[in-house]
C-alpha cells in the first residue's frame, strides 16, 4: 500500500512540475549540483563546486546541492544550500538554476529551458560498453530493469538532447562517447576530470590525516580492493556481489607488511560479515563512500572491471586485475572497449594466489603503466576544474551580451 502511495505522490509532483516550471524565472547566478542521483557530495560536481567557491568570478553566485535524506545524513557543505532530492524544492531549483552540474543520466521527467546550461560531467572513462554500444538480442532485456534495448537507448537520447556540454576526460572518450551516447562531438569538452585534480597534487599531510580518520596503520602499505558489480547478480532492491576473495589467504601471503581496504561498488546492496581473525589486516568501508577519498591513501589497487583504475593510474602506483570470471563477464555481460590483454596498465590474474605472490615480491611493469597514462591520462595535470569552469563562465558572459 505504501509503495502505491509513493508512486501516486511521485506522479503528482512530476505533473505539477510540468505545469508550472515555465513560470519559474531562471536566476543567472544560481547553480544546481547533482551527483549520482542525489547520493551525496562527491565526484566531478564536488570538485567543480570546490573550485568555484574559491573563484572570485563566482563570489555572488548561489550554489545548491540536491541530496537524498540529507538531514538524516547530517551533511554540511561549505558555501552551499542543500535541498532534498526529488522534493518540491528540487523541482523549483531545476527550473530556477542557470546551470546544472550533473554526473549521471537525469530522468526523462526533468524539463530544461532554452536559457539554461546543462553540464554533464559523467563519472568515469569506460572499460565496459555503454548505452548505444551495448548489444542485445532482439527480444532480450537488461537484467534488473527488464528494459529492452530501444527503451534503454531512448533514456540516454532524451538526456543527451538536453546537454550543452559533456566532459570528456581524454582522447579515448572523445572517440567513444559520440557513438556510445549518440552525442555530437561539438558538445564534448576534452578537459580531463575535475575530480582527479587532487591526484596530480598529492599532499602527504592530507594522506596522513586521511589514514588516521580511517584508523589505518601509518607504517604499513595499504592495498585497495575495489571490485565492481555484475549486471546479472541482483535482487529487486539492487545489485548483489558474491565475494571471491579469501582474505585469510591474503593475510597469510602478504604477511605483516600490508593491510587491505575492501570497498564494494556503491550499487552493491548486500553487507559483508566482519571476521575477528582479520582485525588489523582487513578494513571494510561502506559501499556508499566516495572512493576518490581512498586513492591517495593506498599504495596498490586491486580491481576487476571497474573503471576506477583509469583514475588511480594517475598516481603511478601498481594496479593488479583480479578477473576470476573473465569469460562469463566478457561474453555474457557487456563486453569491453579495450583489448584488456594489451591495453590495461597491469596484469590480469585468474587465481588470487598468483596475484598475491606477485604483490608480495613487488612484481609490476611500470613501463606499461607509463604507456597507459600517456594516452588515457594526458589531460590530468591538476587543472581540469579550471578548464571546465572557464568554459562555463565564458558561456554565461557570452549569453548575457
Amino acid at each position: 500500500m505504501l509503495k502505491w502511495i509513493k508512486k501516486i505522490i511521485h506522479k503528482c509532483i512530476v505533473i505539477a512540475n510540468r505545469l508550472i516550471y515555465r513560470f519559474i524565472p531562471v536566476d543567472d547566478h544560481t547553480i544546481l549540483f547533482i551527483a549520482f542521483h542525489g547520493r551525496g557530495y562527491s565526484d566531478n560536481p564536488k570538485a567543480i563546486h570546490q573550485y568555484m567557491i574559491q573563484d572570485e568570478r563566482f563570489k555572488n553566485y548561489k550554489f545548491v546541492w540536491a541530496i537524498k535524506n540529507h538531514k538524516k545524513k547530517n551533511i554540511y557543505i561549505e558555501n552551499a544550500k542543500i535541498i532534498e532530492y526529488f522534493s518540491f524544492s528540487y523541482f523549483y531549483y531545476l527550473a530556477h538554476s542557470k546551470i546544472w552540474v550533473v554526473n549521471c543520466k537525469l530522468p526523462g521527467y526533468v524539463l530544461k529551458k532554452e536559457n539554461q546550461i546543462y553540464l554533464q560531467t559523467w563519472h568515469g572513462t569506460p572499460l565496459k560498453k555503454l548505452a548505444h554500444d551495448i548489444e542485445l538480442d532482439k527480444n532480450a532485456t537488461f537484467y534488473r530493469s527488464q528494459m529492452d534495448a530501444q527503451s534503454m537507448y531512448k533514456t540516454y537520447d532524451v538526456d543527451v538532447s538536453r546537454y550543452n556540454y559533456m566532459i570528456s576526460p581524454n582522447a579515448f572518450c572523445s572517440k567513444i562517447f559520440p557513438h556510445a551516447f549518440n552525442i555530437h562531438p561539438s558538445k564534448l569538452i576534452e578537459t580531463g576530470y575535475p575530480r582527479n585534480d587532487i591526484l596530480s597534487h598529492v599532499d602527504l599531510n592530507r594522506v596522513r590525516e586521511k589514514k588516521k580518520q580511517l584508523n589505518l596503520p601509518l607504517d604499513k602499505k595499504v592495498i585497495l580492493y575495489a571490485p565492481t558489480w555484475r549486471d546479472n547478480s541482483y535482487v529487486a532492491a539492487g545489485y548483489t556481489f558474491k565475494l571471491q576473495a579469501d582474505f585469510h589467504k591474503w593475510k597469510e601471503i602478504l604477511s605483516d607488511e600490508y593491510v587491505v581496504i575492501f570497498k564494494p561498488h556503491y550499487l552493491i546492496i548486500n553487507t559483508f560479515k566482519e571476521d575477528k581473525e582479520l582485525e588489523g589486516f582487513l578494513y571494510s568501508v561502506d559501499a556508499t563512500m566516495d572512493i576518490a577519498q581512498l586513492y591517495e591513501c593506498c599504495d596498490i589497487l586491486i580491481t576487476d572491471y571497474s573503471s576506477v583504475f583509469f583514475d588511480y593510474a594517475i598516481l603511478n602506483r601498481p594496479i593488479y586485475f583480479y578477473m576470476y570470471d573473465l569469460e562469463e563477464y566478457a561474453k555474457d555481460l557487456r563486453g569491453f572497449y579495450l583489448d584488456i590483454y594489451n591495453d590495461l596498465p597491469g596484469k590480469i590474474y585468474r587465481k588470487e594466489e598468483e596475484m598475491l605472490k606477485d604483490i608480495s615480491n613487488s612484481i609490476f611493469d611500470f613501463n606499461k603503466l607509463s604507456s597507459f597514462n600517456s594516452y588515457f591520462n594526458n589531460k590530468e595535470d591538476g587543472y581540469a576544474s579550471k578548464r571546465v569552469v572557464d568554459i562555463l563562465y565564458e558561456d554565461i558572459n557570452h549569453g548575457a551580451q
